[in-house]
């Protein structure tokens, strides 16, 4: 660590709890102390004393277009303009909610907000006032924001009641979360088979898990859930927080061909700016305040400068050629240079990915298809990883819980400079 950056965490750590704003910034999966940012351009960041690194953070997802692209800058500039924020509508809340609607076959309706958190939170607290019904179903490992009836995790058994994962969780709120494995479509059902007919209000999960590392759905695994949720009159909730118009236009939804009830969206529909939203069927979204009982508001939902960062950021991958097929073609070929460089250096490893989303997970195992998978690999070795690739210049995730995320400003150049650097990593292991 430079000692800019002990000089900064030392500062920060006297006024902000851990020196961080969100704990996955601390380094507490990878050790050390994390690096401060001072800025960014395309596939880079800089840090405070202007070491330059490839980046494959992004923000943790939106930067799809690389950092600081001009169209999203002057988007921003021109909305700044006219005033930070209102409290009061205006035409561009309308026009991102078309753009929403309009590539999305299963949203009639939807509701702009500040954060996937809250996005999450309110398609719950919507989905229990529609059916009448408490309890939820998650899956382990799959992250939808720090709300209190999400932050728990599974018990003894495969499938169980949820136990709190954070202190400050009342145990009340846990005993309506039931949490299954991911990809386990019987226990699922066995989960809503156990709380009876009329409980089960939701069943909510990312459709390509990102917070265990990137995890696929087994082959009808989705459709699976959606008979489910059919059967039971539940509402199926697709998180896309994540993956919304990251893995294709529209999402993972789009990509598969499921129909959630409701979705969530973040990320790249906020352009780098804080902006999310739910939404979904027009009978269940109607169930919301002014026109229903479901309470949700928010000052700054749908601010200004955030919509505007949100459809340049949607526009902008419109006006690309194939935006998706060279994320594809991008992710593809780091895929096969890192494989490549795990052999070269005789390091178990496997790759998994979808799209411009990759993880590296440091194992024997063929394959990894739940959280208990994720967490029987080796950690301390994606720590030592983590750092050795800091060193020859390239940012990754600080967990091997997460996804990368390429960006189209990743070119062959930046992707061959990063797949040197994990030959010499591996190396060093």
């Amino acid at each position: 660590m430079s000692n800019s950056d002990q000089s900064l965490i030392e500062r920060a750590q006297k006024v902000i709890p851990g020196g961080v704003n969100s704990p996955v910034r601390a380094f507490k999966g990878v050790g050390g102390n994390p690096v401060f940012i001072a800025r960014a351009e395309g596939p880079y960041v800089y840090s405070q004393d202007n070491r330059q690194f490839i980046d494959y953070v992004g923000s943790w997802g939106p930067m799809i277009l690389g950092h600081t692209d001009s169209r999203i800058l002057e988007a921003i500039g021109t909305a700044a303009a006219t005033g930070t924020s209102f409290g009061a509508p205006t035409s561009g809340e309308i026009d991102l909610a078309e753009e929403l609607v309009d590539a999305l076959p299963a949203m009639d309706m939807v509701r702009l907000v500040n954060s996937g958190t809250e996005a999450c939170m309110t398609a719950l607290r919507l989905a229990r006032a529609y059916t009448g019904r408490d309890a939820i179903i998650k899956f382990a490992g799959c992250y939808h924001g720090h709300g209190d009836c999400l932050l728990v995790k599974a018990g003894s058994g495969a499938a169980t009641f949820g136990v709190p994962s954070s202190s400050g969780v009342p145990k009340g709120t846990a005993n309506d979360t039931l949490v299954a494995p991911y990809n386990d479509l019987a226990a699922t059902r066995a989960l809503v088979e156990s709380r009876g007919k009329d409980d089960v209000a939701a069943i909510i999960l990312e459709p390509v898990a990102g917070n265990m590392g990137v995890i696929n759905p087994a082959p009808g695994f989705l459709e699976g859930l959606r008979k489910l949720c059919d059967e039971y009159g539940i509402v199926l909730i697709v998180d896309e927080v994540m993956t919304g118009f990251r893995v294709a236009w529209g999402g993972a939804q789009r990509l598969f061909i499921i129909t959630p009830d409701l979705s969530t969206f973040g990320k790249v529909i906020g352009g780098g700016l804080p902006l999310a939203a739910f939404g979904g069927k027009r009978k269940i979204m109607e169930c919301l305040a002014p026109l229903g009982t479901c309470y949700q508001a928010g000052t700054l939902s749908g601010n200004p400068l955030a919509v505007a960062a949100g459809l340049a950021s949607l526009r902008a991958l419109k006006e690309e050629d194939r935006p998706y097929e060279r994320l594809e073609e991008k992710g593809a070929y780091l895929e096969a240079g890192l494989r490549a460089a795990l052999d070269s250096a005789s390091v178990p490893g496997i790759i998994q990915r979808q799209g411009s989303m990759v993880t590296v997970f440091f194992t024997d195992q063929k394959a990894v298809t739940n959280f208990d998978e994720a967490a029987a690999c080796d950690h301390e070795k994606f720590g030592k990883f983590f750092h050795k690739m800091l060193e020859n210049g390239v940012a990754l995730p600080p967990s091997g819980y997460e996804s990368w995320f390429i960006s189209l400003s990743h070119d062959k150049e930046i992707l061959d400079q990063t797949i040197e650097a994990a030959k010499a990593s591996l190396a060093a292991l």
